[in-house]
């Protein structure tokens, strides 16, 4: 998977994610008015109106980006509901034949870890029959327990050439109270970085590795040093947009070939309706407003990579 995310990266010439974490303030009026008629209050009408608003912003934007990153808690705070709008939001992206960014987060042992691989990434065998249940093509996933953590994730991905972003140094303010802290002379997040490239080592595809990292935008300075720390490994940046990352902060995630990153916006793409310089497109036409808050965050990133 990690070569095929590649290759729709270097041929819409879009290193680029749309990050689909939607909450209920972001739903414009007409679409909760809809499932409200058809579903009443409810979680299960809520949820409805979730799955529109992706799928919106998915028909506009698709032909552009390479892939999306569906945020799991964005949908799991509606409950069953919200986890069935996580799966159909996953299955009508991969309709359009984009890449799935899982953005589940887990970091588990043993078992529980393989579990939680199997059910985003893998297969289950129940009733002497073979299931896939959610289908992402990558997850995020957390090393802080370890390779114990890790390794059932990597071993799940080989069976099904599918891949994982493991956090390494995350975008929120906070984050150096632990990945900061000097270890053996550097700091946590580079240990854990050389952990990644040692992982990834074993698991290459043509030029990229199938164990990415997260690195955040906001912390560019870093974000190059684990460059050269991990050379052959995609570096999924958060951060970008509404945490104040911007395209000039960029180009030291990307390798001299101009890839190596894929950078994710958010709130910037999917609620671009609600910002002064999209805002008339008004809300009816939400998805519009995606696309052209998409087509500015191209041409930022592309120019400061140097793809224009």
């Amino acid at each position: 998977m990690i070569n095929t995310l590649i290759s729709e990266i270097k041929k819409k010439n879009a290193p680029i994610v749309v990050g689909l974490d939607p909450n209920p303030g972001m739903i414009p009026e007409h679409l909760l008015k809809a499932a409200v008629a058809e579903q009443g209050e409810t979680l299960e009408a809520m949820a409805s109106a979730v799955f529109e608003f992706n799928k919106g912003i998915i028909d506009a934007t698709y032909d552009l980006i390479p892939a999306v990153k569906p945020q799991i808690a964005m949908y799991e705070q509606f409950g069953v509901p919200g986890v069935a709008a996580f799966k159909k939001t996953v299955d009508y992206a991969k309709s359009k034949g984009l890449v799935i960014i899982g953005d589940v987060k887990r970091g588990d042992i043993g078992s529980t870890s393989t579990a939680y691989a199997i059910g985003h990434l893998g297969s289950v065998k129940v009733f002497g029959k073979e299931f896939v249940p959610f289908d992402e093509d990558f997850a995020t996933v957390n090393p802080y327990l370890g390779s114990d953590g890790v390794k059932p994730f990597i071993d799940v991905c080989k069976e099904r050439n599918k891949g994982i972003f493991v956090l390494v140094k995350t975008s929120n303010p906070s984050s150096g109270e632990f990945q900061d802290r000097i270890i053996d002379g550097k700091p946590l997040y580079e240990h854990v970085g050389e952990k990644v490239r040692e992982w990834g080592n074993e698991f290459m595809g043509e030029s990229y590795s199938y164990v990415g990292a997260v690195v955040g935008a906001t912390y560019p300075e870093m974000g190059a040093k684990l460059r050269k720390i991990m050379p052959r490994t995609l570096i999924l940046v958060p951060g970008y947009g509404a945490q104040g990352g911007k395209g000039s902060d960029l180009k030291a995630f990307f390798n001299e070939d101009k890839l190596g990153a894929i950078v994710n916006s958010s709130r910037g793409i999917i609620a671009a309706y609600k910002a002064d310089k999209y805002s008339h497109c008004g809300s009816e036409n939400y998805a519009d407003a995606s696309r052209l808050a998409v087509e500015d965050m191209l041409l930022d990133i592309r120019t400061a990579v140097g793809l224009v």
